[in-house]
């Protein structure tokens, strides 16, 4: 894993896309963000007041930054799903027993279990947040990072 300083430039434009596609536009220090590549198309991008995911041009929240997270979207799940869901599977109808918050296809979600309330994982909606309880079956959300894959376990080793 490649760890660098991202310059000034690189900075602003993390910036940018997180104002512009983070729900409550968060204000973020461009200056100090440190990225650690994964692979060729992801890497984690640690900052003084956040930790995110790059994958390709889409930056999403790390999981560990719960506080932030309050303030996307939410797909509460079943237990019944939780296992898939950590393993990377994206978010079918079925296992959805509640939406909270509003959002739009495309728009950055995250994922909570009902029993506990923890944060599983974090995609993109695939239908718009009124839609989703009218639907009986298909997939809503598109999971991008969750509990335990290679962006959980490379912060892990650089803690």
């Amino acid at each position: 894993m490649r760890s660098y300083m991202l310059s000034k430039r690189d900075g602003n434009h993390v910036v940018d896309v997180v104002q512009s596609k983070w729900p409550n536009k968060p204000k973020f220090k461009a200056k100090g963000i440190r990225t650690v590549e994964i692979d060729e198309e992801s890497s984690l991008l640690i900052g003084e007041e956040f930790t995110a995911v790059k994958l390709g041009e889409d930056i999403l929240p790390f999981l560990k930054i719960e506080k932030l997270l309050e303030t996307f979207g939410k797909i509460v799940v079943d237990k019944g799903a939780i296992r898939y869901v950590c393993n990377g599977a994206n978010v079918m109808r079925p296992g959805v027993v509640q939406v909270e918050g509003e959002f739009k296809s495309g728009d950055i979600v995250a994922v909570k279990e009902e029993q506990h309330g923890k944060i599983l994982a974090v995609g993109f909606a695939l239908t718009d947040s009124s839609e989703i309880q009218t639907m009986s079956k298909g997939v809503v959300l598109k999971n991008m990072h969750y509990i335990g894959d290679k962006f959980w376990e490379a912060y892990k080793t650089i803690g």
